[in-house]
């Protein structure tokens, strides 16, 4: 049995991992405020991916940890408009269509929601879906 970190040493972790731009640069994330000693509130950024409806368009969301972060999984909001499968109308990533999100494990992490969500980008059946136009957002 894995131990436990503890949530705030958990996020720290995320947070330097986040500021390296670990992987292929396709994503990024990084708090909101620098100042938020709680680590509750998140930016995210997903790259679309080339040869899709996605291609060459930046997606910013918003991430929220709760106090329960990692035992359960953050709120993901989308505040660029995007039209996939798995987000609701308001931009919210419904869990029970996200299976990252419906089937969360301590062991999963904020990187691993934006790679997968780019990965359903790229779907094969969501690749081609009709995209809202570019640069619109959810907030009025």
């Amino acid at each position: 049995m894995t131990a436990k970190v503890p949530r705030n040493f958990r996020l720290l972790d995320e947070l330097e991992k986040g500021e390296k731009g670990l992987g292929d640069g396709s994503c990024s994330y990084g708090l909101s405020n620098g100042d938020d000693a709680t680590m509750t509130d998140w930016n995210g950024t997903i790259i679309g991916p080339g040869h899709t409806a996605h291609e060459n368009r930046i997606y910013s969301l918003s991430i929220t940890c709760d106090e329960d972060y990692p035992e359960r999984p953050p709120t993901v909001v989308f505040e660029t408009r995007i039209n996939l499968p798995c987000v609701k109308e308001d931009g919210k990533v419904d869990p029970s269509k996200f299976p990252i999100l419906g089937g969360w494990r301590y062991d999963f992490d904020l990187e691993r929601v934006l790679v997968e969500l780019r990965k359903e980008m790229a779907n094969p059946l969501n690749r081609k879906l009709p995209q809202p136009p570019e640069g619109s957002t959810y907030r009025k």
